[in-house]
């Protein structure tokens, strides 16, 4: 029962590290760090989970049903020879010696505490236990290993010239449990082992304040050398491999003739990579704990991993990289879609084998998330049916090559130029300079004009002749156009030709057609301007004119002479009417020298006059305003006779 709770509390512990070594993949500085970070989660968790089934990564056999139901499940987890190794390094971390004798097949005259720390103490002298993954997980073990269906190799133990193999044996106990134990022939040479050993260099130089403290569990001497070793083992590796990349810059181009085609950044991953396999070996040769440097050597590993896909990554991005600028050197273009499709597919399958590594070294069961796949694959299907359609969708587009990157296409209300064809989606940049992204599943399904496809480009125009051109000089213009355009050095022999296409009311509708090779629309547009300035200086030759947009008013003759007319008498009385208005207006002088009755009369007389003058004024405004309809006509018709130049018309 202890040894489950230990595996669920380290479950729950193992979950809380995956972010960090996620983040390898992300940011490149923060690499040491993260690893650093690992370490330090792995020292205060002693307590390793259990690691994931090898079955799922083709390692080790298959546990079958037939072993599962005859097998008593034992209570200390040795039931597998990979859970036998596990349960011990978690005694010998808790310091619980009568529980890690459990997993020593002892006689009973043997003092368990006494043997369990003999053991220990050659492990830490030279133990060098299988990584867990390679260790067997079924209760028969490894048929295969050439060893007795009841003994499983986990390891061996080097000091000197010494060398003792890690032999588990399967014990059937009288109540029928069968369980793994280390063997007896392992532990009865262990004393030989003892006595061949040396102090290790963590004992010999251990500063004397730190023997005798824990931290976590752990001897703090234990730690400082683990942290110390991991600290100089990766600036050895980071300034050897440094030097060695340099070193290929000066000398490959020299013997290849070529630049180095691997870039600066695998320095650090793969720095990385081989401080993870040289940290065991260097942990070992130092003397550190085994109950240390188990759980350093699985994120050691871990590291490696994520390391050896950091790698794997920047190789892949160098290696299309250069087959990308190959195919454009070479004219391939129609390669470099697939090479980019090819590119995402294989990171996604290396990342997937990457996680699954990981998550396996964590302690975390796969098995019945692959089956639970298998179980939901319907339900994943009918709700990723988008997605895979889309992913189909990006597989006929760069098969079928209706587009490639960089040619410039139509399709739907949209053109622009190709520039990404993806696993989901294609991206095009239009005229606009905005990026259209197009799921891969319509975008295979549309009507695709790929305008970069086009071996030569089409002239075609038209010019307008009048009909006052004489039909002679219009046909020989005609004929000399034709000749013209098949004969110029801008022109093919495709199609090239000049005819009278339609005759219409006020023009001949000449058409001209040819096709111009060019490798692009801004090269034809040039060679069109030269086209149509030397066509329009053979039209200059000939007697004809370009019929330009015109409009005619028709007006009947009697209706336009009865208007003048009235326009005419409305002048004429206007005009009469201000002579009187002004002459009424005009100051009169008076005449002294006349008597009284004389300037009565005439006052008299002037009486008449004004009532005279302001009947006209009224007569006057009275005409002005029944005639204001006539007066702004009149204004429109003069103002469209100007326009149009209509001639005089005489009155009869």
């Amino acid at each position: 029962m202890r040894f489950v709770l230990s595996i669920k509390r380290n479950l729950s512990t193992s979950s809380s590290q995956s972010p960090s070594s996620l983040i390898l993949l992300t940011k490149t500085p923060l690499m040491v760090i993260a690893f650093l970070i690992v370490m330090i989660l792995s020292v205060i968790t002693p307590h390793s989970a259990l690691a994931a089934e090898a079955s799922i990564l083709g390692v080790g056999g298959t546990k079958t049903e037939e072993g599962a139901d005859t097998s008593i499940p034992d209570s200390f987890g040795r039931d597998t020879p990979r859970h036998t190794v596990q349960g011990f390094l978690n005694a010998l971390g808790e310091n619980d010696y009568l529980l890690a004798s459990n997993y020593l097949n002892l006689s009973k005259s043997d003092n368990p505490t006494t043997i369990v720390r003999q053991f220990k103490q050659a492990l830490d002298a030279g133990g060098r236990f299988q990584p867990d993954l390679q260790i067997n997980n079924t209760p028969e073990g490894n048929l295969t290993d050439q060893l007795p269906p009841s003994q499983e190799n986990v390891g061996v133990i080097n000091v000197s010239d010494k060398s003792v193999p890690l032999v588990l044996e399967r014990v059937v106990s009288k109540q029928g449990e069968q369980y793994w134990q280390f063997s007896t022939d392992t532990l009865s040479s262990i004393p030989e082992v003892i006595e061949n050993s040396e102090p290790t260099l963590v004992s010999r130089y251990t500063i004397d304040s730190l023997e005798g403290k824990k931290l976590f569990g752990y001897q703090l001497a234990d730690l400082v050398a683990a942290l110390a070793m991991t600290i100089s083992s990766f600036l050895f590796t980071y300034i050897a491999v440094w030097l060695l990349y340099h070193l290929l810059k000066l000398t490959y181009p020299r013997v290849r003739g070529v630049p180095l085609p691997l870039p600066d950044r695998v320095i650090l991953p793969l720095a990385v990579v081989i401080m993870a396999l040289i940290l065991s070996e260097v942990m070992v040769y130092a003397g550190v704990s085994v109950t240390l440097r188990e759980p350093v050597n699985r994120f050691a590993e871990i590291a490696s991993w994520v390391a050896i896909t950091w790698l794997l990554l920047r190789i892949i991005d160098a290696l299309f990289t250069r087959a990308v600028n190959l195919s454009y050197k070479k004219n391939y273009t129609e390669r470099v879609s697939i090479l980019g499709l090819l590119r995402k597919i294989v990171k996604a399958l290396l990342l997937i084998f990457a996680v699954i590594v990981t998550f396996g070294n964590l302690g975390f069961d796969l098995t019945t998330g692959i089956a639970a796949l298998g179980v939901g694959g319907l339900a994943l299907a009918l709700g990723a049916q988008k997605t895979i359609e889309n992913l189909v969708g990006s597989v006929v587009v760069v098969a079928d090559s209706p587009v490639r990157i960089g040619d410039y296409c139509k399709f739907g209300t949209y053109e622009g130029t190709v520039i990404d064809i993806g696993i989901r989606s294609s991206r095009v940049r239009t005229l606009t300079r905005t990026i259209v992204t197009v799921p891969n599943g319509d975008f295979s399904s549309m009507q695709i004009e790929n305008f970069t496809s086009r071996d030569m480009f089409r002239f075609l125009h038209q010019l307008y002749i009048k009909r006052t051109a004489d039909i002679d000089v219009v046909f020989q213009m005609v004929k000399h156009l034709d000749k013209f355009l098949d004969e110029h050095e801008l022109t093919n022999q495709e199609w090239n030709q000049v005819n009278i296409l339609e005759l219409r009311q006020d023009c001949y509708i000449i058409q001209l057609q040819a096709y111009v090779n060019a490798s692009g629309i801004i090269e034809f547009y040039d060679k069109q301007n030269v086209l149509f300035v030397d066509l329009l200086m053979q039209v200059r030759k000939y007697d004809v004119e370009h019929a330009l947009p015109t409009q005619q008013l028709i007006v009947k003759q009697p209706e336009l002479l009865a208007q003048l007319e009235h326009e005419g008498e409305s002048e004429a009385a206007d005009k009469k009417a201000d002579q009187k208005n002004a002459a009424a207006d005009k100051p009169q002088a008076v005449n002294l020298s006349k008597d009284v009755d004389t300037i009565d009369n005439e006052q008299i007389i002037e009486k008449p006059k004004d009532t005279l003058k302001k009947h006209m004024v009224d007569n006057r405004y009275k005409h002005i305003h029944k005639n204001r309809g006539y007066a702004l006509a009149r204004l429109k018709f003069k103002q469209v006779k100007k326009s149009f130049r209509f001639p005089k018309v005489k009155n009869m």
